[in-house]
């Protein structure tokens, strides 16, 4: 059973998956949210592969948006370890605010472009 507001993002998430691909030279940086915590992959949708991910999983004593700037710049850590500088941001259907807006400006702080 879906509601509407599942059926929204659905939506709106095909939408944003139209012109976001990700290649081996820009892959597609994922976000997924779920009440408690926060997770994001590098996906090269050619492949199919995921290059690398990070997750809040242990981090539950600090609050939620720190969690999600944590992880912003535990992803860009990851991705310039393995060689990739630029992603094409995927927010995955969730508005631009809040943890999604926390974990973007975290991962262009360390040192990502998209």
């Amino acid at each position: 059973m879906t509601t509407k507001k599942v059926e929204r993002r659905i939506k709106i998430k095909f939408r944003i998956r139209k012109r976001a691909n990700g290649t081996a030279e820009r892959p597609r940086m994922s976000v997924f949210r779920s009440n408690k915590q926060i997770y994001v992959q590098v996906i090269n949708d050619l492949t199919g592969t995921t290059l690398t991910s990070a997750s809040s999983v242990g981090m539950e004593a600090m609050p939620k948006n720190e969690q999600a700037a944590k992880v912003g710049e535990l992803i860009a850590k990851k991705a310039l370890e393995a060689g990739i500088s630029q992603v094409v941001f995927d927010r995955n259907g969730y508005l631009y605010h809040g943890r999604v807006k926390e974990l973007a400006d975290a991962a262009r702080k360390g040192g990502l472009n998209f």
